[in-house]
């Protein structure tokens, strides 16, 4: 496959096309220089809020290419903006982002993309220094729903020609492979930005949803985007009746105005972009599917994995060979009944490889939690490794006694269930940041 590998002196970098739902160019008008590096001293250790000396350098690092990417994103200004001021904003950020370090664009094409499964053995499509931003174009597989507002050339570009699908149902970008990646390690990803390809989303209430015995049947609904009040508004629901279920990946069901049925309750959702799926290729050989998640990540469905965030993967192969797919706009704790606001997606990436931060299982970063998972068949299975990864977490990287830890985690730990829709259910553990209290100044 073709590698798509731009480096920071690209000139090209200002130049690609975008389509008309883009959101990507909105930056600020004046460019950045990235933060410097701090030293590598034993004092990033004592920081509260890092854990990795790694990690910490590398926040600070990206620093510049965050505020350059979100300062102007489509959050404050929306769709409708002057062509001339957006292309100066976009020079401009290229700039700024090209001081933080080198960047690569992956588009979502026919030659970039998979459908359906992780397989440890499929080919890179682009290889990264650690400490790399890349900018990647996401698609939904349910842009089929409502392929006249959910679809435009790109993404029917990879409906006609990607035909290799299954056994599972989600459209992954990638493989990304991250030199000096090696079993054992840690990848760990900044999300910087995550903005809609479209301002149209899906919500499949299908025949996998838990409640489904209960409505005996599957229902679209499709969902309108302003991205600049930051809602998702419900604007019309159809049944699904074009085959005996809703199993069949990347259908698409024409258009149908006479079954197309208004919303009638007046709601908006509040969004939250995230990526359903992230991930690293899986330690086990052959084709897996893509829907049950796992110690390599994949299908998490947790909609905190946003802007602002950090996720970490135990690296299990040479490379990582890091993708991300599945691309959601909103989503509640269980994605009850099915999926989440299916929406394709585009985002910027900061991606470092970690030597000093040893995980078993996926770990989710925000501004004010950390945020264990777990995952299997039975929810209470799930619960429980969700809660014996936080337990490790605390002892490992907390350096606290397991009776500590257990104590703590019963007074101050959150836990949720993430979802309970993807064959293996999900359940994480929230611990706050702001429980640890700073050692006395020792002066």
């Amino acid at each position: 496959m073709k590698d798509h590998h731009h480096h920071a002196h690209d000139p090209d970098l200002n130049s690609h096309h975008h389509s008309p739902g883009d959101c990507q160019e909105n930056h600020p008008a004046e460019p950045q220089k990235a933060a410097p590096v701090p030293p590598d001293d034993d004092s990033l250790e004592e920081h509260p809020q890092f854990l990795s000396k790694q990690s910490r350098r590398a926040f600070l690092a990206s620093t510049a290419a965050m505020a350059a990417i979100t300062a102007s994103s489509c959050s404050s200004r929306g769709f409708n903006r002057d062509p001339e001021e957006a292309k100066q904003e976009t020079i401009a950020a290229g700039e700024a982002i090209r001081s933080a370090g080198n960047f690569h664009t992956l588009k979502a094409t026919s030659q970039t993309c998979f459908w359906g499964f992780f397989d440890k053995t499929l080919p890179p499509v682009l290889t990264i220094e650690s400490g790399d931003i890349v900018y990647v174009e996401t698609l939904t597989h349910h842009a089929g729903d409502a392929p006249d507002l959910l679809m435009d050339d790109g993404t029917r570009e990879v409906y006609d020609r990607l035909t290799d699908r299954g056994p599972g149902v989600h459209i992954m970008t990638g493989p990304i492979a991250v030199k000096g990646a090696e079993p054992g390690d840690t990848l760990m990803v900044r999300i910087l930005n995550a903005q809609p390809r479209l301002p149209y989303g899906s919500n499949a209430a299908a025949h996998w949803g838990y409640l489904y015995n209960t409505f005996k049947k599957e229902r679209i609904t499709i969902y309108r985007l302003d991205v600049m009040a930051g809602l998702a508004q419900p604007i019309f629901g159809y049944d699904f009746k074009d085959l005996p279920l809703y199993n069949k990946p990347g259908h698409i069901i024409q258009p149908n105005k006479g079954a197309r049925q208004d919303f009638k309750s007046r709601v908006a959702i509040p969004l939250r972009p995230h990526f359903g799926v992230m991930g690293v290729a899986p330690a086990e050989s052959g084709r897996i599917n893509s829907i049950p998640p796992g110690p390599f990540g994949g299908n998490i469905d947790n909609w905190r994995i946003g802007a602002g965030a950090t996720m970490y993967y135990p690296v299990f192969n040479k490379g990582a060979n890091f993708y991300v797919g599945d691309p959601h706009m909103a989503q509640g704790d269980a994605e009850l009944a099915g999926t989440a606001i299916e929406a394709s997606m585009n985002g910027y990436l900061q991606i470092f490889v970690l030597k000093d931060f040893p995980i078993t299982n996926p770990i989710l970063e925000t501004d004010a939690h950390w945020i264990t998972h777990g995952f299997n068949e039975d929810l209470n299975k799930a619960m429980r490794q969700c809660a014996e990864q936080m337990m490790d977490f605390l002892q490992t990287k907390k350096k606290i006694s397991a009776d500590e830890a257990y104590s703590i985690i019963s007074a101050g730990v959150d836990f949720g269930v993430t979802q309970v829709v993807d064959i293996r259910q999900g359940c994480h553990a929230a611990l706050p940041k702001n429980i640890f209290v700073p050692a006395p100044y020792q002066g």
